[in-house]
């Protein structure tokens, strides 16, 4: 499907203001990764610990897979205070920036090995609350445009993609450059990434919150849900009862009515299985580039400088692909480039730590990232009813994270036990698993392309009327 804005047109976009928030917003929803990914990762290299510990450690990731369990309470709750201050969205993002703040600088307190439990659960506290940030900038994102304007909604997904990696990649270099200095060590570096996530609350504070007839539609099937249970049960109902329906029954009744339970199961089959192999992969990355010779500086340097400027251009022309041609086109090029950028990784533990080849590696690995986040990001959003986009999106995101968080956790174990750390063959069978998601986007193709013209043309109809 080709979209009748041209490409001045679209690059206009990027001028409202809205999405400047969201690409700032973003960024707070990707550096978390770095204080219990890449960075963790490495602490515990460094003190010695075995690869499956630290694939093991990535449990605490979990958080992310689950966290539509309680989104319903994020597009429900209203925080005491701070709700009347800064509004529904706003007030949990900054409950959680803080929360995040305050166990990055007790990480600078732990001592690793004698303390591994506590170090677990301060990543467990990040994750949590990382986890129920997302949720709320993720709502944030999609109540900030309304349906009316569908044509920004590839330029909001690459502005988060953007974000996301800009706090990821870009500030999660930083660590790695200041871990080769002399006097410095990991608990000194965590006391700076806590101030670096103190200083993104401010980013919170000067947001606008987005508008929303949310309360006006929830009141109304609060309303309906009594009804229809006085008709069942009169004298016997309240109004917690209709209340706890609305936050916990109707979002999750709301997208399959809205999808059909055919197509709803397979889009939720399809979003779980297009990044598992690219998640085995991100979860040792780091074990990896240290094993195999690069220094901390090198890291810093290719994987995330260099990986967070790749991503963010990428993910431009991403968003330019995904507008004129449609995001499920946009889906299939990058799970082709998906098991490419793999299999460069192979290339790398046979060839030994050549610059050129990781810079290579980098390249497709970047490419890979934006191409495919900004079309799901895209896709996800599209599907979200407004009333709960709060859960819907955290429903389909925490399936796209759960490869990543729960099956990548065992990664350590496969290199070491299976295949008794031959790194060319693990990267190999990453490669391989893209192949049944890409399968599977094939044969559902067609319901993708029906979901994407009629939310189009959904919309049309509306700016019509």
């Amino acid at each position: 499907m080709i979209l009748k804005a041209s490409l001045r047109e679209y690059l206009s976009y990027y001028k409202d203001k809205r999405l400047v928030t969201i690409f700032m917003l973003g960024i707070s929803s990707g550096f978390p990764w770095v204080l219990i990914g890449s960075v963790m990762s490495a602490w515990l290299k460094d003190e010695g610990l075995s690869r499956s510990m630290i694939g093991l450690f990535g449990l605490v990731f979990a958080a992310y897979t689950v966290n539509f369990l309680w989104s319903p309470l994020i597009d429900r709750v209203k925080l005491p205070i701070l709700e009347r201050l800064l509004g529904q969205r706003r007030s949990w993002i900054l409950l959680c920036q803080c929360i995040i703040a305050a166990a990055t600088l007790a990480m600078s307190t732990v001592a690793l090995k004698e303390q591994l439990f506590v170090a677990a659960l301060l990543c467990f506290v990040i994750a949590l609350s990382s986890a129920t940030h997302d949720i709320a900038i993720d709502a944030f994102r999609i109540d900030s445009l309304p349906e009316e304007e569908s044509e920004k909604a590839t330029a909001a997904a690459a502005m988060a993609t953007s974000g996301w990696w800009t706090g990821y990649a870009l500030l999660g270099a930083m660590p790695f450059f200041l871990a080769d200095l002399p006097n410095l060590n990991w608990p000194h570096i965590y006391v700076f990434l806590a101030a670096i996530m103190l200083m993104l609350v401010v980013v919170t504070l000067l947001a606008k919150e987005p508008e929303s007839n949310r309360d006006v539609v929830q009141a109304q099937l609060e309303q309906a849900y009594q009804a229809k249970l006085i008709e069942l049960a009169p004298g016997k109902l309240s109004q917690l009862t209709a209340w706890l329906a609305v936050t916990l029954i109707e979002p999750f009744k709301s997208f399959f009515r809205k999808n059909g339970v055919k197509t709803a199961i397979a889009l939720l089959a399809f979003v779980f299985l297009f990044k598992i192999g690219e998640s085995f992969l991100a979860r040792m990355s780091i074990v990896f580039y240290k094993e195999i010779g690069f220094t901390n500086s090198q890291i810093g340097q290719y994987s995330k400088l260099g990986s967070g400027v790749i991503t963010i251009i990428f993910a431009f022309l991403g968003s330019i692909f995904n507008h004129r041609y449609g995001i499920v086109k946009g889906l299939f090029v990058s799970g082709v480039a998906m098991a490419a950028s793999n299999l460069m990784f192979s290339w790398i533990a046979i060839a030994g730590p050549k610059e050129h080849l990781y810079a290579m590696a980098i390249v497709i690995d970047g490419f890979t990232q934006a191409w495919s986040l900004v079309a799901m990001v895209a896709f996800i959003s599209m599907l979200c009813d407004r009333a709960f986009s709060a859960t819907h999106y955290a429903l389909l995101a925490s399936l796209s994270s759960l490869g990543r968080t729960v099956l990548s956790s065992y990664s350590g174990v496969v290199i070491d036990d299976w295949l008794a750390g031959n790194w060319a063959v693990f990267f190999a069978l990453t490669a391989l698993m893209v192949t049944p998601s890409l399968a599977f986007l094939y044969f559902i193709r067609h319901k993708l392309y029906a979901i994407e013209a009629s939310y189009h043309s959904r919309v049309n109809f509306k700016e019509k009327v």
